[in-house]
């Protein structure tokens, strides 16, 4: 059986054949992520895992040669590509409501919000973005671990850094969303 980071080697090549016998391979983990952020969500959630990793496919098969760098880029990458399904989905649901019902989500450990001072998608996006400006790795961290839903061991193994930074730069980040949170709400 072909390896992910092989075939991301040849995707990156520009062998599309590999891009299409990648996504068997990466499929399941990817539905996991999608509906775990939506069972994180509100309750009115119209999408579905399923139609979330189709549409985060149909996005990444539009990518051309793009220099996969590992499989936590290609991780990053999808996380962020479901993250913006998200958004793109809460956006269209305020639009529709005028304001209202825009989609609840919560980070995971240590940040808790109760019910009605959970970060929206569409917040937490903008939080992200500044988090980014500002600290590329922390914001990758984030991305690995709340959007793509890996261990702190193998976030640690896929950006080449020990668990203990990983964990510190975790909780320093999610500190600061929270922070971010809290002005906005």
């Amino acid at each position: 059986m072909e390896s992910v980071t092989y075939l991301l080697e040849r995707w990156s090549a520009g062998d599309r054949a590999a891009a299409e016998r990648l996504m068997p391979l990466v499929y399941d983990h990817l539905r996991r992520i999608a509906a775990a952020h939506l069972r994180r969500g509100r309750g009115d959630q119209t999408l579905q895992a399923t139609a979330i990793v189709h549409e985060a496919y149909l996005r990444l098969q539009g990518q051309e040669q793009v220099p996969w760098a590992s499989r936590a880029h290609f991780y990053a990458f999808a996380a962020r590509i479901i993250r913006q399904i998200l958004v793109d989905h809460a956006r269209h649901r305020h639009r529709l409501k005028r304001g209202g019902g825009a989609a609840r989500v919560t980070l995971s450990e240590a940040i808790v919000w109760e019910e009605a001072k959970s970060p929206d998608v569409l917040a937490l996006d903008q939080a992200l973005e500044r988090l980014e400006e500002l600290d590329r790795r922390k914001a990758t961290i984030v991305e690995l671990r709340f959007f793509a839903g890996m261990t702190l061991e193998e976030t640690a193994g896929e950006l080449g850094i020990s668990i203990e930074t990983v964990g510190r730069e975790w909780r320093r980040a999610r500190a600061w969303l929270s922070d971010q949170l809290a002005v906005g709400a």
